[in-house]
């Protein structure tokens, strides 16, 4: 267990809400997961599998975080495409870092508790050099004292993954 940050899927009362209605006012879009799978999910934080069945939702990250936290995420408040199971999964449970959420391209950005974007840290498996783990970057970025959530993020689309925020 990590005594900076927790690390966190969709919450379920957010995912019964985006089964019905995502963040830009849709009903989810029905996917049945062809060729090899392997889709990041949310909602488990696992990968998908040939054949599933999926929702693909649109989900505003920093504006859910805002409404439980009173930040105002303002310019930052973002919606874009994630998937999850179209029933209840379970969730997911785990304290180490999701190896499904890996990849070898990633992007952290960090929030103040106000809202306010602090920075960020690029995660480049595939660069030259000493390179950062997800848990390395997590660990700089946490060293701030006004960093109150990071969201990692894949590099080449953009997408949400997981969240991560400050115990």
């Amino acid at each position: 267990m990590n005594d900076q940050y927790e690390i966190r899927a969709i919450a379920p009362y957010t995912l019964r809400e985006l089964r019905v209605r995502d963040d830009a006012g849709n009903a989810p879009r029905p996917v049945t997961e062809d060729g090899a799978g392997g889709n990041p999910l949310r909602c488990c934080l696992g990968r998908s599998r040939p054949g599933e069945r999926l929702a693909l939702v649109s989900y505003a990250p920093l504006r859910r975080w805002a409404r439980e936290t009173a930040a105002e995420p303002g310019p930052y408040n973002e919606v874009g495409p994630v998937f999850i199971h179209p029933d209840d999964c379970g969730n997911w449970a785990g304290d180490a870092f999701p190896d499904a959420m890996r990849g070898t391209r990633r992007v952290l950005r960090a929030y103040s508790a106000d809202g306010s974007i602090l920075g960020g840290r690029l995660i480049d498996a595939e660069g030259t050099g000493a390179e950062l783990t997800i848990e390395q970057g997590l660990a700089d970025l946490y060293g701030n004292p006004l960093v109150a959530a990071v969201h990692v993020r894949a590099v080449e689309f953009g997408c949400f993954l997981v969240e991560t925020r400050r115990v």
